[in-house]
């Protein structure tokens, strides 16, 4: 009976133990790549653009720019040196499954592309934040305002090209907030206390491939 009662005190005192912390997930590495350094230009049929903003607090409304364009120059061994330029017709601006008309409302009301038909972004500053991931800072111009805005940007893997590819290729995918009002846009705002409307804040949401210097092959081995 006595060595009953300790094996059991010791099964208690063995399970009121804490648990050993969990193992920490494993450092992330740097993604293995051959780019090489230079200028890039956005390969069109590998990329979007897309934002998302809240509808009447019952869903993110999703839209894409169909016309767009981004130049590169890439630095690989110190990428806090690259930079970045972003160019977008609000003119191209799409969702799917409109309703009659809204399309020229998005254009119009909400973006004035006859007044402003041009967005851009540029970067002034990128501060790395892991193996394979950047902050990029810049200047978005919106409806002629310009402010700064992040993109939080994570570089997928990239070559120097290849016999089909003969030219080196990265690529990268973004995403950043800001608020519209910031740069004047009030149209479809919800009053104060109300989501009956489209709300401030725009979800950014960018995924890229660009295509950079030419692939030179490697001279063939002599016999």
């Amino acid at each position: 009976m006595r060595y009953s009662i300790i094996a059991a005190a010791l099964a208690l005192a063995a399970c009121s133990q804490p648990s050993s912390a969990p193992e920490a997930p494993p450092a992330e590495t740097a993604v293995e790549h051959t780019a090489p350094a230079g200028a890039y230009t956005l390969d069109k049929s590998h990329a979007s653009l897309i934002i998302r903003v809240n509808h009447i607090g019952y869903s993110q409304f999703t839209a894409r720019f169909v016309n767009w364009d981004a130049s590169l120059n890439l630095d690989p061994a110190a990428p806090e040196n690259s930079t970045i330029n972003v160019t977008i017709d609000p003119r191209s601006i799409a969702s799917d499954n409109p309703p009659e008309g809204f399309i020229d409302i998005m254009r119009n009301d909400f973006l004035k592309s006859p007044e402003f038909p041009q967005i851009t972004f540029r970067s002034t500053r990128i501060e790395r934040t892991g193996p394979n991931t950047a902050n990029i800072i810049g200047d978005l111009t919106l409806l002629g305002v310009t402010r700064p805005v992040t993109l939080e940007a994570r570089f997928n893997g990239g070559y120097e090209g290849m016999s089909l590819d003969p030219h080196a290729r990265v690529g990268f995918s973004a995403h950043g907030t800001f608020n519209r009002s910031d740069f004047g846009m009030s149209y479809g705002l919800p009053p104060e206390g109300s989501n009956l409307g489209v709300g401030n804040q725009v979800e950014v949401i960018v995924e890229t491939e660009f295509n950079g210097p030419d692939f030179t092959p490697p001279p063939a081995a002599t016999p």
